[in-house]
């Protein structure tokens, strides 16, 4: 059993909480938007990793699903069966997904795409909030038959929620580098998560 604390206390090192930030961000997306009112932020481990090479071609985030298809605990592969690692908040809460930012490359990005970044993973979470992705028809059920119909969808709802002229103080601090919060704050700090392990259960019975 893995812990996260998600009210970050004041035990916390001086600087910018990264996590505390987008946390009230992801929260003001998915309570303003009726498309991710599914969501339950509190059940989304947010955290940040440090991306190895800071390329504009990179991966700026990734959603981490905690269940498998249908939001099972356990998946089968050839005779084997296996389950996931479980992660819980310091309030025994058990998260069902992490969402993940590497910096500083998302960071790198305008203020548009970060913001189009956040709503695209958010995106992903499934209508039934059962730990499992969004599934598309087709082979690429991530996105679909078409990234570009996804991106566009992800664009309005962007715009939908800018349209609602929702307070600049949720995403300001996405307007410049990760440089300019250490500088500005003197630090920075949030949540930091291991990847989930697959764990094997049993042999499924010849």
């Amino acid at each position: 059993m893995d812990r996260v604390n998600n009210r970050r206390r004041s035990r916390l090192p001086a600087g910018f909480d990264f996590t505390l930030h987008m946390r009230r961000l992801c929260r003001s997306l998915v309570s303003d938007l009726t498309d991710l009112a599914h969501v339950d932020i509190d059940r989304v481990a947010i955290c940040f990793s440090r991306a190895r090479k800071r390329v504009a071609h990179g991966i700026w985030a990734s959603l981490t699903p905690l269940r498998f298809a249908g939001g099972s605990l356990t998946t089968q592969h050839g005779r084997q069966t296996w389950t996931i690692q479980r992660l819980y908040g310091d309030d025994g809460q058990e998260m069902l997904y992490i969402l993940r930012f590497y910096l500083p490359r998302f960071f790198d990005q305008p203020l548009d795409e970060k913001l189009n970044t956040v709503i695209h993973e958010l995106w992903h979470i499934g209508p039934e909030f059962d730990g499992d992705l969004r599934r598309h028809g087709g082979r690429c059920y991530a996105h679909g038959a078409s990234q570009k119909e996804y991106d566009a969808r992800i664009e309005v709802l962007l715009r939908k929620w800018l349209d609602q002229r929702p307070d600049p103080s949720l995403y300001d601090f996405l307007s410049g580098t990760m440089e300019d919060l250490i500088d500005r704050h003197g630090g920075l700090h949030g949540l930091r998560v291991a990847r989930p392990r697959l764990i094997p259960m049993r042999r499924a019975a010849s």
